[in-house]
């Protein structure tokens, strides 16, 4: 089992940046994707959800509209695309895996299978 995110790094407020999460094929296959993450000091929180099959999405509040989760099932691949980034976006970024429903629960206890995190920093 591995979910290993790439696309972190450190940039200007209102730019852009994309994470990839490449997912073993076992895992990629059962319901859901997501990515979460973690700022200093703060509760970890869940960013967004997308069932791999049929697409369907889901996002917290603070990131609608800004940021976009899309998956390649061919390539068993997530993306974040975070476009207007924000001084309070920066966290560790986590890919998710869930095996369960509900897909659209932003709830970490809903996780099954975590990444290793990649450090996203916007000044």
């Amino acid at each position: 089992v591995q979910l290993v995110e790439s696309g972190g790094g450190s940039v200007q407020a209102g730019e852009s940046l994309r994470l990839s999460c490449a997912v073993s094929g076992d895992i990629y296959s059962r319901y859901c994707m997501g990515w979460f993450r973690q700022a200093p000091g703060k509760e970890r929180e869940g960013v967004a959800t997308i069932s791999t099959r049929e697409g369907f999405t889901e996002y917290t509040s603070s990131v609608q509209g800004r940021f976009t989760i899309s998956r390649n099932n061919a390539e068993n691949t997530v993306y974040l695309q975070m476009n207007s980034l924000k001084i309070e976006d920066t966290a560790i970024y986590n890919c998710v895996a869930k095996l369960w429903p509900p897909c659209g629960s932003l709830d970490q206890r809903t996780v099954d299978y975590w990444g290793q995190g990649t450090q996203v920093t916007v000044s």
